[in-house]
């Protein structure tokens, strides 16, 4: 191998695993809270988590029945949700401008416009 493609090489490796371990990631959506927004975790957000993240990200799941979500990130309190919202928002949500798609990796799959709501409700701060 030439040595001009050994520091690429160690680039490569770094993302590839990366990737592999599902650490990439997308991008922060930018979402804003508007003013009047009415999204709260009784009409919105534990519906969403419900329906597209507990299926992995649940307390009451353990070993393979995560499907390979980490142990410490779980959805079922609005607690755990705001203690992951940044990560969140960069695996699942959507702005005019981004649409992170990460999550959830299989399974039904929330629509951009509910995508957009997530982040929106985030961005106020997750209310209750």
């Amino acid at each position: 191998m030439s040595a001009r493609f050994v520091p690429y090489l160690g680039a490569f490796a770094a993302t590839a695993l990366l990737t592999l371990a599902g650490c990439g990631g997308g991008k922060p959506t930018g979402a804003t809270c508007p003013t009047g927004s009415t999204l709260t975790y009784t009409n919105f957000g534990q519906n969403f988590m419900g329906t597209y993240c507990l299926r992995c990200h649940n307390e009451a799941l353990t070993g393979s029945a995560r499907q390979d979500a980490p142990a410490d990130k779980n959805f079922n309190t609005l607690d755990g949700i705001i203690k992951e919202e940044k990560d969140i928002d960069e695996q699942a949500g959507a702005s005019d401008t981004v649409t992170n798609t990460e999550m959830p990796p299989d399974g039904e799959k929330p629509s951009v416009d509910d995508r957009k709501k997530l982040a929106e409700w985030l961005a106020c701060g997750a209310p209750q």
